[in-house]
């Protein structure tokens, strides 16, 4: 088996963000492994699907020691898979409080656990968190305590992560989002949500493929929130 090419590992990978992501690494020439609740088997050799709930710590540590059983690597770990349960804090149930912290949380928790021995192996890797701006600016107008919650804490853990890989030549940094035209808002007016950015525009899947196309290419960078949102963060 040859370990020379790179391989990545995108959560939530069977439509929108995640899909795209997988398609921007196979473009470049890499393996890849992708995970959904639900997903198709993959016709190709360079890409394997893995069905199952990431928020499971079984699955998110089968998810990624599939990329290094297989393929004999892991070189980007991309935390994407996430949840969007908007909600008033004395109206959500314990049930759904789990929900979302497991699959937006402990996730990223136990992928990332997998991953880093093996990045620290081959002599470094690369990180990211998809977050939302929502975190560092909330509204009024929506309630999003559980995404402040979850994309909050991995948002800190960039950070934190950041500082205790930065030896091992381990990069970790997160993209946070404004509305993007994605299967998240399928039930949305997109023209009722360009208010949410200066640009009063969405933005689309590609301009997030472009943010993570110059991460994975920026060596000197981490620890980076790097914000795709039209402008809404800066113009707090």
């Amino acid at each position: 088996m040859s370990t020379e090419r790179k391989v990545v590992v995108v959560t939530g990978s069977s439509s929108g963000l995640g899909k795209a992501f997988v398609e921007a690494y196979l473009a470049r020439g890499w393996r890849a492994v992708g995970n959904a609740r639900e997903i198709a088997p993959s016709n190709t050799p360079d890409y394997i699907t893995i069905p199952g709930d990431i928020g499971d710590p079984v699955i998110a540590r089968r998810v990624v020691q599939t990329a290094i059983d297989t393929y004999g690597r892991v070189d980007t770990l991309i935390n994407n898979a996430g949840i969007w349960r908007p909600g008033k804090v004395e109206e959500i149930s314990e049930d759904l409080f789990r929900e979302v912290m497991r699959t937006n949380l402990d996730s990223v928790f136990f992928a990332t656990q997998v991953a880093v021995p093996a990045m620290k192996k081959q002599g470094g890797g690369h990180i990211v968190q998809i977050s939302t701006s929502l975190v560092e600016h909330a509204l009024q107008t929506v309630p999003a305590v559980l995404a402040s919650l979850s994309k909050g804490a991995c948002v800190a853990a960039t950070r934190g992560l950041a500082m205790e890989l930065a030896s091992s030549n381990i990069r970790v940094n997160t993209i946070s989002l404004g509305i993007v035209e994605t299967p998240l808002h399928k039930n949305s007016n997109p023209d009722d949500l360009r208010w949410f950015s200066p640009m009063n525009r969405n933005g689309k899947i590609e301009d997030v493929v472009r943010a993570m196309n110059y991460l994975e290419d920026a060596n000197y960078v981490t620890g980076e929130i790097h914000y795709v949102d039209g402008g809404r963060t800066a113009g707090h």
